[in-house]
Formats: C-alpha cells, sequence, structure tokens
C-alpha cells in the first residue's frame, strides 16, 4: 500500500498546519507525528482518511485520490484509532471488536465464523480475550484503550492513523502496545502513522518522523535525521538535550 500527500496546505481557522506537505509513505514503515497542542496534529491525521479534506493539495493511495475510493474499500485500507471513542450502545467487548468487520460484510449479511475468529485473535494480541463477554462501559480507560487496538486489528487495514494511541495506558503496557505494533507493522508489511507526544517514544519505535513547529512549516525524513535536539528545541520551544545511554538514544528537557 502506498499512500503520497503532495502539496499539501492544511488550516484551521487562521492555524497553518502545514504548508506544501510532500510524503510518500511505503509498506512497512512506521511514522510519528510530533508537535506542541494545538499545532493540528490530529486535524493532519484526519485529513489522511478524508475526515478532513483539504481544497488544497492531493492525497493519493495507490495512485487514487482518497476521494476517489468507495467508502468501503477506503475503510479496508485505512483505520483510525482515535484519541477517544464513545460507545452510545450497550455491547460486549466481543461486539464492539467484531465492529471492525464491517467493511467486509454485505448488506444484512452477518458475521462469518472467519470473522470472529479474526475478532477473537485481535482480542488475544491485545490481552481482552478474558474479558470478551464484558460490557465495554464497565472497562478501565486502560482497557477500552486496548480495545480500541483490538477493533483496529479486527479491521485489518494496510495503514493504521493512530491518535495518541498510548493515552490512559500505564508505562508498562505502553511499551506491550507499540511492541505489538512494531512487529505487526514489520511482519505483515503494514503501515502506522501515529501522533504521540513522547520523542523518546517515537526515537524508540519509528523509522519515520514528521515535525509541526505550528507556523506551517515542517520537516520529515527518517528518525534519526529528524529527532535532534536542535530541531526538537525549535519545535517545543524549550531547550532539549539528547543522551546516549546503553546505545539508546532519549531526549531530556533542560532546566
Amino acid at each position: 500500500m502506498f499512500l503520497s500527500i503532495q502539496q499539501l496546505d492544511l488550516h484551521i481557522g487562521e492555524k497553518n498546519i502545514c504548508q506544501d506537505l510532500q510524503l510518500n509513505v511505503l509498506a512497512g514503515e512506521f511514522w510519528a507525528i510530533l508537535g506542541n497542542n494545538g499545532v493540528g496534529k490530529t486535524t493532519l491525521l484526519h485529513s489522511l482518511c478524508n475526515l478532513y479534506p483539504s481544497p488544497q493539495g492531493c492525497i493519493q493511495l495507490n495512485k487514487k485520490t482518497i476521494q476517489e475510493v468507495p467508502k468501503k474499500s477506503l475503510a479496508k485500507a485505512i483505520g483510525l484509532m482515535q484519541q477517544d471513542y464513545e460507545y452510545f450502545f450497550p455491547c460486549t467487548v466481543m461486539e464492539a471488536v467484531l465492529m471492525g468487520r464491517y467493511p467486509y460484510l454485505s448488506s444484512w449479511q452477518w458475521e462469518s465464523d472467519e470473522d470472529r475468529k479474526i475478532a477473537e485473535q485481535a482480542l488475544i494480541k491485545t490481552n481482552l480475550v478474558d474479558l470478551k463477554d464484558r460490557q465495554v462501559k464497565t472497562l478501565s480507560g486502560g482497557e477500552k484503550r486496548r480495545l480500541h487496538l483490538a477493533m483496529l486489528l479486527s479491521q485489518s487495514p494496510d495503514i493504521f492513523l493512530l491518535d495518541e494511541p498510548t493515552n490512559h495506558l500505564d508505562l508498562s503496557t505502553q511499551i506491550l502496545f507499540l511492541d505489538l505494533l512494531q512487529k505487526h507493522f514489520h511482519n505483515q508489511q503494514k503501515t502506522g502513522i501515529m501522533v504521540v507526544h513522547d520523542p523518546n517514544l517515537a526515537i524508540k519505535y519509528c523509522n519515520k518522523a514528521l515535525l509541526l513547529f505550528g507556523d506551517g512549516k515542517w520537516q520529515a525524513g527518517t528518525s534519526d535525521d529528524v529527532l535532534n535536539s536542535e530541531n526538537l528545541s525549535q519545535m517545543y520551544q524549550y531547550p532539549i538535550k539528547k543522551f546516549t545511554i546503553d546505545g539508546e538514544t532519549i531526549f531530556v528537557p533542560q532546566h
């Protein structure tokens, strides 16, 4: 799956999110999008699945503009994990995960045994299989976050759009969560694009990075090239220092 972003200008009111953004996103890549609060990271993510169309620029999926791709085909190609997800109707964990299979069903068709098998595998991967009969409203914030990932794995898109996926997760679960995603993208040749606040998670898990500076300027490339003290200090408008400990890169704000 190949996602191409060409000459994209994106605004919200007077906020200039990005100007002339040009990216080619390939299968197997894991991208981090970083920037200060309110810079427009979520809006950019939404534009990549046509939830926030831009009148200027072009986003193509396998050489077709995303506006040309039928909605069900788009849902098979691109999946979105939002920051928060509201469940307006009572449902069990398994019923919620089966919602991810909707793009593969025809009108009035019920889920097949294969759909249920895929959903159960997603629950196993996210350590939720023992909760499959629980009502979603009884889950903790962290359990709901794992449920959102299970829904996305059940949907099985080629491109995962992840809006702050580690929200509400404790430290060990964050690592398990991102380990799972990184391996999935590498082994299945899927693509991940993740909005994240912590540059340490970005450098650890993502091989590509996009920085949004808040005035339309941006910088993109490999994480090793883009994530450095100079760029992060400029982006966050606060001094950031880079350290290497046991071969691992970490970034620390300086007082």
